[in-house]
């Protein structure tokens, strides 16, 4: 038996290895080794603390926080592996040149012969931390409701503190904290997220930045005031007419502002008074106007909703004793014998025409700017061009011992008249022209 065994010892390990390497053979036929590339793998930064617990930081570079990964494996176990299963990891500890971390490549659970990134390194910049403080500035979005205004708007905490790369915070210039304030009818607290700003006003990643308010963050306290227009009223005791004149009317615009404040101040607010003090037009013997800051005669606890709305320009007119002035708006003439193939498309200037009025007193005291009847007669304009014609100025006859002692003209300008009938034969010209 056991010669059996020993007999032909040469044949049979010879046709053991034959055997072997027809396995071989047959397995790679079936299944070879191939290779694949797996895109957009993550990179897991490990052990970190090694820079950051000595106050530095660090920011991956040139998009290396991702890698391509080919994997050199066996056809079967290729087709079971996708880009889920694959592990790129950078171990801080073996940190090189101060900025190079290799990537080790892991795929767990499967067996492959090789696994290799790239680029086969994660590139990083390490400084060292610093904090500053900042102010945090508001803005806001949006509008609150109607008949309510902005009051206060104040960040709370005012200031933050920032840490980060130094790098980084010497670029910032300014935090800011937006809120959107749309249909707000009450005062609020509202939540909002800080932004980082350098001094060209580009906005700043928050990636690498860390402040003092943690998860609390930053909230905005929003006061709201209720709007009012009020009515403006002028002591007009001090303005006075040079001898031989009086003063036949003093107005002022605007003649209501709109104000912001308290409800209750608003609601017990009748006026705004300008005392005589504040107006100095006297011994005048022509129209005088004066423009008078009104803000230091608002009410205590009050603004004006149009920060750029704080004066108003006083008019005081005079007339000769025994004359009255008025100020007629070029918008009240009536225009007489118009060329129908003709329009008025404007007055010169735009301004008001002033005239003067002389007779008895008693007349003129009752003649009023409605009772006067004002024409132009374009009879002798028969062309497109400007004009200048004089002003007919017609008085009521309850004021018949009245004269008129200003003689005005206007500038007036006159266009072409288009007609519909021309519109309606210009386009029919057109749709002739075009075939339709």
């Amino acid at each position: 038996m056991k010669k059996s065994l020993t007999n032909n010892i040469g044949l049979k390990l010879l046709a053991f290895l034959f055997a072997f390497m027809l396995w071989l053979l047959v397995v790679n036929i079936d299944d070879p080794v191939d290779t694949k590339t797996f895109d957009s793998i993550p990179v897991t930064i490990e052990h970190a603390e090694v820079v950051t617990q000595d106050q530095r930081s660090y920011q991956v570079l040139d998009g290396t926080d991702t890698v391509s990964v080919t994997v050199s494996a066996t056809r079967s176990v290729l087709e079971k592996i996708s880009a889920e299963n694959i592990v790129a990891t950078a171990d801080m500890r073996e940190l090189y040149l101060e900025s190079q971390i290799p990537i080790e490549i892991t795929i767990p659970g499967y067996e492959f012969e090789s696994a290799t990134a790239n680029p086969r390194n994660v590139q990083v910049k390490i400084e060292q931390n610093k904090s500053d403080t900042f102010p945090i500035t508001v803005t806001t979005t949006g509008t609150v409701r109607d008949g309510y205004v902005l009051g206060n708007v104040q960040a709370d905490p005012e200031r933050v503190t920032v840490n980060g790369p130094e790098s980084v915070i010497d670029r910032i210039s300014k935090v800011v904290a937006q809120v959107n304030v749309s249909g707000l009818s009450e005062d609020s607290s509202i939540d909002a997220v800080l932004t980082y700003y350098d001094s060209d006003n580009n906005e700043i990643s928050a990636e690498q930045l860390a402040n003092n308010l943690g998860t609390t963050g930053v909230k905005v306290n929003v006061t709201l005031y209720h709007t009012a227009r009020i009515p403006v009223t002028v002591d007009t005791s001090g303005v006075t007419a040079a001898d031989g004149y009086s003063i036949s009317e003093v107005t002022w615009t605007p003649e209501e502002i709109q104000l912001a404040g308290e409800e209750e101040v608003l609601d017990a607010l009748e006026s705004i008074r300008i005392p005589a003090d504040a107006v100095d037009i006297t011994s005048i013997s022509q129209r005088t106007e004066q423009t008078v800051d009104i803000t230091p005669y608002l009410p205590e606890g009050t603004r004006l909703v149009d920060e750029n709305g704080n004066n108003i320009l006083v008019t005081a007119r005079v007339a000769r004793e025994g004359t009255k002035s008025f100020d007629i708006p070029v918008g009240s003439i009536t225009v007489d014998n118009l060329s129908d193939s003709l329009t008025v498309s404007g007055y010169g200037s735009g301004d008001d025409l002033e005239v003067h009025i002389g007779g008895p007193q008693e007349q003129l005291n009752s003649l009023q700017l409605s009772d006067l009847t004002v024409s132009i007669d374009l009879k002798e304009c028969t062309k497109a061009g400007d004009y200048e014609v004089p002003v007919t100025i017609t008085l009521p006859s309850d004021a018949a011992d009245c004269t008129v002692e200003t003689s005005v003209t206007v500038t007036v300008t006159l266009q072409e008249r288009t007609t519909a009938a021309d519109n309606t034969a210009e386009e029919d010209t057109d749709n002739e022209s075009s075939g339709g």
